[in-house]
């Protein structure tokens, strides 16, 4: 029987807490790095890999993990995910030393690396096909509230209350995301949604999107990796404002997923390359007006909104174009951003070293505009529309 849309409805929301719950704790020790760095006796750059070893385990176990588990019924794979993030996220409030915190955060990756490769998949399961854009959007919504509301109520608390307090917020918040998918998401199997498969199955599509998701996720984190610095020494913003500047990205991003979302289902190309154009344009306008505030505010909210319209144009389109399961594919996605992230810190880390700071946003905004470009050429690289039967690459193909 087709889910009722109250129930329905309900899932998705879940499946927004979730987000928003695996974004939080990924990025929540950046905020609390001082405080775990003295309390557990280590330093900065030691508390620095809890973040950079995640990301690393989210890059090499998201294929490996979906193809695994590929012909699994969604609720348990679903709910099981959840319920290793609640635990570990646990363990990581009551390690008594970092080596246990460590360990549990490389646990909580994998969840997240699964997590992230089932859940749109399933989201959009739950809707008519014709909404599949929308509801990808508003699953996004978790993802763009974690750093307006997560990820500085986090710091906050943990300044307060000690580290080990935040983390046992988000433990609390994952259980109840657990057991609200157990009670409303259908046992249905795998075979059972048309979702496992594109809709416009392409391979070589899906192949011009995962490497221009990765050139351009690269080009605005190495600006955005090192926007602290940037507002402080280009722009002379003093340490009190960059709470409020950051605050506006945030919210930019939230606008920007919200108006993606009503465009996707119509315009799903085209709400690609859109937001790379307007982080481009953002980026290499900071580089050249960077020295003007009110200038610069509004840039760092456009380009934050265009980023988080990005990061959902991209999941939409790759469950449209995957040219074999959506799990598999929507893995790939998640292997690129991921790759973009540390590619970003790295490039803007060895810029900032050999020249200066507002070299960050040219750069950045090159690699965008490459990023840009090849999206633009999509349809002279890629082949005539045409059902895939199944996917002719191995990283796509479905294991036996």
């Amino acid at each position: 029987m087709p889910l009722s849309t109250r129930r329905a409805t309900a899932a998705l929301v879940f499946l927004g807490v979730s987000t928003f719950s695996f974004v939080t704790v990924e990025v929540l020790p950046i905020g609390l790095l001082t405080v775990i760095a003295d309390d557990l006796e280590r330093s900065r750059s030691q508390v620095g890999l809890l973040v950079t070893g995640y990301a690393a385990v989210v890059v090499l176990a998201s294929i490996p993990l979906a193809r695994l588990t590929h012909h699994l019924p969604r609720r348990v794979v679903l709910a099981g995910t959840l319920a290793v993030m609640t635990v570990a996220t646990a363990l990581s409030a009551a390690a008594p030393t970092y080596e246990l915190l460590f360990a549990a955060r490389l646990v909580i990756a994998l969840s997240q690396a699964l997590f992230w490769s089932i859940a749109p998949p399933i989201a959009t399961s739950l809707f008519p096909p014709e909404l599949r854009g929308r509801v990808v959007a508003r699953l996004a919504i978790g993802t763009a509230l974690a750093p307006i509301l997560g990820i500085p109520l986090g710091t906050l608390l943990g300044e307060q209350a000690g580290w080990r307090v935040p983390f046992v917020v988000m433990t609390l918040l994952g259980a109840a995301a657990c057991i609200g998918i157990v009670a409303v998401l259908p046992r249905a199997e795998v075979q059972d949604s048309p979702s496992r498969r594109g809709s416009s199955p392409d391979l070589r599509r899906y192949v011009v999107l995962i490497v221009a998701s990765a050139v351009g996720v690269t080009g605005f984190l190495t600006f955005n990796t090192y926007v602290t610095p940037f507002l402080l020494d280009i722009t002379g913003f003093s340490s009190g404002a960059l709470g409020p500047m950051l605050l506006a990205s945030g919210a930019g991003g939230l606008a920007g997923t919200l108006i993606v979302g009503r465009l996707l289902d119509r315009y799903p190309w085209g709400a690609t390359v859109a937001p790379l154009g307007l982080i481009t344009v953002g980026l290499l306008a900071l580089y050249g007006l960077g020295q003007f505030k009110i200038v610069t505010v509004g840039l760092i909210a456009v380009i934050g909104l265009a980023f988080s319209g990005l990061a959902v144009a991209v999941q939409s389109r790759t469950l449209q174009v995957a040219p074999g399961s959506t799990d598999i594919a929507s893995a790939g996605t998640s292997s690129a951003f991921n790759i973009g992230i540390a590619a970003g810190a790295f490039v803007g880390g060895a810029l900032i070293d050999t020249t200066t700071v507002r070299v960050v946003a040219l750069v950045g905004g090159l690699l965008t505009a490459a990023a840009a470009l090849l999206m633009l050429c999509e349809p002279l690289l890629a082949r005539p529309r045409r059902t895939v039967p199944e996917c002719a690459h191995e990283l796509c193909e479905e294991p036996a």
